[in-house]
Order: C-alpha cells, then sequence, then structure tokens
C-alpha cells in the first residue's frame, strides 16, 4: 500500500457501505495523506442491505477526509461494483480531482524511466517485472537496469496480456527479459546498450551488498554475539522467507522486522526469495537453525520430506497478519499453538473435462496419501497457491467414492473453483488439534 501511494497520482479509497471503516481502510488512508496523494472516496456496495453512505461520510472526518457535501473539498461516490452503479460518475471524480490539483505531463521523447510495481519468477518467462512508465518512451529492444537486475526487453504485455511495441509515460506493462527478479519499487532506467546497464547493476549490487552488511553490523556484531549467547541475554529467532511476488516478501519482511519485542530476543532474516521453497532454503535452515515462512507459495517436489527428516519447521501463510501474530507470540514466548495442518493427500491433474452441470473436473492421479471427499484442499501451480477450495465431488470412473488412495485415478470437483490447469497439483490436508503445552 506505501509503494503504491508513493507512485500514484490519486487514490481510489474504497470503503464497504454495511462494514464501514476498517483498520485497514485507516492504514490505506495513512499511506495516501503520508504520500500527499489526493483521494476520491468510493462507497461501495449501496445495494446491499444496511448500507449506510452518511455513515461514513461522518468516520471519514475524524482523519482529514471532509466530503463536499460537509464543506470539505473531497469528493465522496457511492457506487455498486456488482451492479456497476455509478463506475461513471467516480470516474469523472478521478478526472476532476486530478485536473484541479495535479500537472500530469510527462516528456515521451527520452529514455524510459519510471518503477517497479511487482516482479515474480515465471516457469515459462523467467523474470517478470510490472513497470510504471513514469517518463520517456520505453520500448523492446532497450536495455534496461531494474534494482540490481538489468537485460534487454524481449518482449513487453499490457493489463489484458496482449503485447506490445512499446510504452508511454503513465502505462503500466508487464517486462520480459531481465537476468534476474528486481524487487517491488526499484526504480529503472532505460540504458544506451547492454554493457553500460550490466555495469549500473553490478554497482547499485555492491551499494546494496554494503548497506546491508553495515546493518547486520548495527543489530549484533560477531564479537559479543557468542558472548552474549554465553551469557543468556539474547536469544536469536532466524528466519527464512519466500513468497509469491516480491512485493509479499518486502512487506513481510518489513513488518517482521517491525516487531518490538526489547532488547532480549533478536530477530535475523537470513534469506528471503521468490517462488516455491527449495531444497537450497531446507539446507539454509539447517545450518542457521532457521524456520521457513510461506506466503502464497507452497514446498517444491521433495522438500517436505527432506524438511521433516532435517527437523526443519516450515510454516506457511495465504495473510500476513496471521504470520507477524505467530512470529511475535513465539518471540514473546506466548505461542501456544491449538491447530497444526496435516496433509492427507495430493493429486496430479492429468486432464480436465468440461461439466455444464458440475463445472470443470479434473481427471487426476493420486500421487500420495489418500483423497477424501469433502476434505479441505488447495490448488498448486508451480509451487504458487492458486486458491484453497473444497472436494466437491470424489469419483472412480462412473461411481462416486468417499477416498482414493495412493496410485489410483480419479475424478475431482471443486464446486465452484474452476481455475485448473494440466499438471496442477490438489493438496488435500485436515486441521489436527495439537494439546497446549
Amino acid at each position: 500500500r506505501a509503494r503504491g501511494a508513493q507512485v500514484t497520482d490519486v487514490a481510489i479509497l474504497v470503503v464497504a457501505a454495511d462494514d464501514g471503516v476498517m483498520p485497514q481502510t485507516v492504514e490505506a488512508l495513512n499511506h495516501a495523506q503520508a504520500a500527499n496523494v489526493p483521494i476520491v472516496v468510493a462507497i461501495n456496495k449501496i445495494d446491499k442491505e444496511g448500507a449506510n453512505a452518511d455513515k461514513i461520510r461522518q468516520q471519514l472526518t475524524e482523519y482529514n477526509l471532509v466530503a463536499e457535501e460537509y464543506g470539505g473539498d473531497t469528493i465522496f461516490v457511492e457506487v455498486s461494483a456488482t451492479q456497476g452503479k455509478n463506475i461513471e460518475k467516480l470516474l469523472d471524480a478521478v478526472l476532476l480531482t486530478a485536473d484541479a490539483g495535479l500537472d500530469l505531463r510527462a516528456n515521451p521523447n527520452k529514455s524510459a524511466r519510471g518503477v517497479a510495481v511487482e516482479a515474480h519468477l515465471d516457469k515459462g518467462r523467467g523474470p517478470v517485472a510490472t513497470v510504471l512508465v513514469q517518463s520517456g518512451t520505453l520500448r523492446v529492444g532497450d536495455a534496461i537496469v531494474a534494482g540490481t537486475a538489468y537485460g534487454r526487453v524481449r518482449a513487453m504485455f499490457n493489463e489484458h496480456d496482449e503485447p506490445v511495441a512499446e510504452a508511454l509515460p503513465a502505462r503500466p506493462v508487464m517486462v520480459i527479459g531481465l537476468t534476474s527478479v528486481p524487487r517491488a519499487g526499484d526504480t529503472f532506467l532505460a540504458a544506451e546498450d547492454d554493457r553500460t546497464a550490466r555495469q549500473i547493476a553490478e554497482k547499485r549490487e555492491a551499494a546494496e551488498r554494503a548497506a546491508q552488511l553495515a546493518k547486520r553490523r548495527k543489530r549484533i556484531s560477531l564479537e559479543d554475539f557468542a558472548k552474549a549467547i554465553e551469557d543468556g541475554k539474547v536469544d536469536t529467532l532466524n528466519l527464512i522467507i519466500k513468497g509469491d511476488v516480491s512485493g509479499a516478501v518486502e512487506a513481510l519482511e518489513d513488518a517482521l522486522l517491525a516487531i518490538d519485542v526489547g532488547d532480549s530476543v533478536d530477530l535475523r532474516v537470513i534469506h528471503r526469495g521468490v517462488g516455491a521453497v527449495t531444497q537450497n532454503d531446507v539446507n539454509l535452515a539447517t545450518v542457521d537453525s532457521a524456520i521457513i515462512i510461506g506466503f502464497n507459495v507452497r514446498p517444491a517436489e521433495r522438500v517436505q520430506e527432506l524438511a521433516e527428516r532435517e527437523g526443519v519447521d516450515m510454516r506457511f501463510y495465504s495473510v500476513i497478519y496471521r504470520a507477524l501474530e505467530d512470529v511475535e507470540a513465539s518471540l514473546t514466548g506466548m505461542l501456544k499453538p491449538e491447530y497444526e495442518e496435516k496433509q492427507i493427500g495430493s493429486a496430479e491433474i492429468m486432464e480436465i473435462f468440461r461439466s455444464s452441470k458440475f463445472g470443470n473436473i479434473a481427471g487426476c492421479m493420486v500421487r500420495n496419501g489418500v483423497i477424501r471427499r469433502n476434505a479441505k484442499a488447495r490448488v498448486v501451480r508451480e509451487g504458487n497457491v492458486i486458491g484453497e477450495p473444497t472436494i466437491d465431488t470424489l469419483r472412480r470412473f462412473k461411481d462416486d467414492a468417499t477416498e482414493v488412495k495412493d496410485g489410483f485415478e480419479c475424478g475431482i470437483g471443486l464446486g465452484k473453483f474452476n481455475d485448473l490447469q494440466v499438471g496442477d497439483m490438489i493438496e488435500t490436508f485436515e486441521m489436527v488439534e495439537i494439546p497446549r503445552s
């Protein structure tokens, strides 16, 4: 949210008319105000029973957002996303706000500059960065530098995944051709040639490495660390963070390092990266006695077995706040787990059948364990979690089945969840209660 506020021109603050102002609303509002970005408030879900737009106007006055109806200068628009009501009015409000207080001009006739909004590692395409061009024009074939990553633009795609030849100012595009995954928020620029781009990236990497070493020395030095452990003054929790996109990894790391647990406990992020948890991650965790935290990712093939064999604790989350709660509780010595996730089985999608009655049916081979009907499931694609549906229907050939064991074929229906591809893994699990210690 903070990064988005820094690169945007106008912020649309969406507030549900039935829920009112929530903590995440206040967080987004604070980021936008800190970046000095004009705000348009969209009061959504006005079609729902219990919607109260006036209540939201009153609540937001406490945060210096005063509606025009109350004598302020903030435009409030009541909309319904499902019905499409007042969407045109909302767009007009954005244009009016932009015309009133912003000078939105940029020179397209120069080398491109901008910011990497998001980045991830794609199995087929390699490093992919979503960049926002802020000035100049970015073209296919340009040599670019984004943070410590560099390369030549092999292809660009717009928001509809359609190829484009060039991107003018204010245009977001997906760029393919970088040698590594840049961090979300890194600035990018077009260089004269590949050699210049590589030199700029190497200088940035050297500067970043020096800053990281200085940061580590500030936390605790090698000279006094061993003595602190012996004296019992410091307890250290080493973490390895893996996520589906670099922005999530950065946000999770910043939030974890901001946890205040006093001087008696030390928290260190010894490695962070994008993509599935690999054997190298487990090996590093084994050496440094670290805990692996995954956000919207899963372990790669055979990594779960290696982690269990080496005694490495891996925890996976889809909500950042839950990861923070667990780490903070463990740092303060108050973590008392009540449930843990136990994997029941996994199946690989070999073929997909279309059914007008049941939606997509996945023809699967059970790879390990047991697949049970009505079990909780998650769909994993290239190490990333796509969704967490429930096994709605389970069949062996034409017969309904309550469970299918390892080595057998079956048909799996996931209810309304239809985002399935051949090669996806369907993992089933159950929550097992753990006695409090």
